[in-house]
């Protein structure tokens, strides 16, 4: 009988070359080239590709690349008719779920999972995702949907299309990095969950629907708003101290701190930390970075012997709501870039395929008897 591991921690389940993380030390690298260079120097486009081709592309084939995912920003007309449908007051992960899903019926033949088709396929999808988020929001706020333009980049047209009016540049740069920091991430849930479906040979369509509704739970995705919710429940940069020091007394989770992976600050979180400095006093919100500051301070002195550090989720609240994202946009911005590494590792594992079947222990009765129905 095989050791139990709940929760699978330890167990190794893939080979993957996308990314590679040390906890310990606090690296994260795609495809061997730390985050940290990433974000100062890639875009998520350039990213993506590397991620999907492992390797980093000449000039060329990123502009064909990048060419080829603007021209599939456009969703069917039907679907853009079906979010008007959609009731408003819809919880945006819970759309972009079942839109998602729903793409599948405007592909002529959606069930075509070789790699080359996946790859097709992702593209579309990671194309798109960001406009059936988009026009979701502006339907809900009672706005005219504001179509793509081939002519921007991803992080641009997405900001234009939600807000009705080109971004800044810092704007633009700020959830660039966002949406590269957030693309991959070893064999997280969701992942794992994309992995696991595709693996059955389903589509890229299941495999990438399944993944975003592992995404959306507060203990993966959806830790980013509790960030946000922790911050607006703090009147001041003076009342942090007692805030988390009696969160701390009582044992409850503060959100934003510590990582399954990370026993040091999330690299992620750094590159993350200027950004949202910058942004802050750019949009006003400096008050808001400055208590993420005091919070980071105190659990420092108080658990980071604990090895409990900030991981991405803490500064991207701040840097979502600087950006002036709604707050239950915030994870469906982790799924838009995650849709990235996702389709990353649908394609790796359609390239060397085994179907995902472990085994759970029995830890039931045996050889209980049967009491018909009137006896019991």
């Amino acid at each position: 009988m095989s050791d139990y591991a709940k929760g699978l921690e330890g167990v190794i389940a893939a080979e993957t070359q996308m990314s590679f993380i040390d906890g310990e030390k606090g690296i994260l690298e795609y495809v061997g080239i730390p985050i940290g260079e990433l974000a100062q120097h890639s875009t998520f486009e350039e990213t993506v590709y590397l991620l999907w081709n492992l390797r980093l592309p000449t000039r060329g084939e990123l502009d064909a690349f990048t060419k080829e995912l603007r021209g599939r920003y456009e969703i069917p007309g039907v679907l853009a008719e079906r979010i008007r449908q959609l009731p408003s007051d819809a919880q945006p992960m819970h759309v972009l779920r079942t839109l998602v899903s729903e793409l599948a019926l405007h592909d002529p033949d959606p069930n075509k999972n070789d790699p080359a088709s996946a790859r097709d396929k992702a593209l579309s999808v990671l194309a798109k995702a960001p406009t059936l988020v988009a026009y979701f929001d502006r339907y809900r706020r009672g706005l005219d949907f504001v179509h793509p333009d081939s002519s921007l980049s991803f992080a641009e047209n997405f900001l234009t299309m939600l807000n009705g009016e080109r971004p800044t540049e810092t704007m633009a740069r700020a959830f660039d990095i966002c949406m590269i920091l957030h693309t991959d991430h070893g064999l997280n849930n969701s992942t794992f969950t994309a992995r696991v479906i595709i693996s059955t040979l389903s589509d890229v369509y299941s495999a990438l629907t399944g993944a975003i509704g592992s995404l959306r739970g507060p203990l993966h995705g959806g830790a980013n708003e509790g960030v946000m919710h922790m911050l607006n429940e703090i009147p001041s940069v003076d009342a942090v101290e007692p805030y988390i020091m009696e969160k701390i007394r009582n044992k409850e989770k503060i959100m934003g701190f510590g990582h399954r992976v990370y026993k040091a600050k999330d690299p992620r979180a750094f590159a993350l930390q200027g950004l949202a400095e910058q942004l802050a006093k750019d949009t006003g919100n400096e008050e808001l970075y400055l208590k993420s500051v005091k919070i980071e301070e105190v659990m420092t002195r108080e658990l980071g012997k604990k090895g409990i550090y900030p991981n991405v989720d803490f500064y991207s609240a701040t840097t979502y709501h600087s950006i002036g994202l709604k707050l239950d946009l915030f994870t469906p911005m982790f799924a838009l870039s995650r849709l990235g590494g996702w389709s990353g590792h649908i394609i790796e594992q359609l390239s060397d395929n085994r179907l995902f079947r472990p085994k759970a222990k029995y830890v039931g009765p045996h050889n209980v008897p049967y009491v018909p129905i009137d006896q019991r």
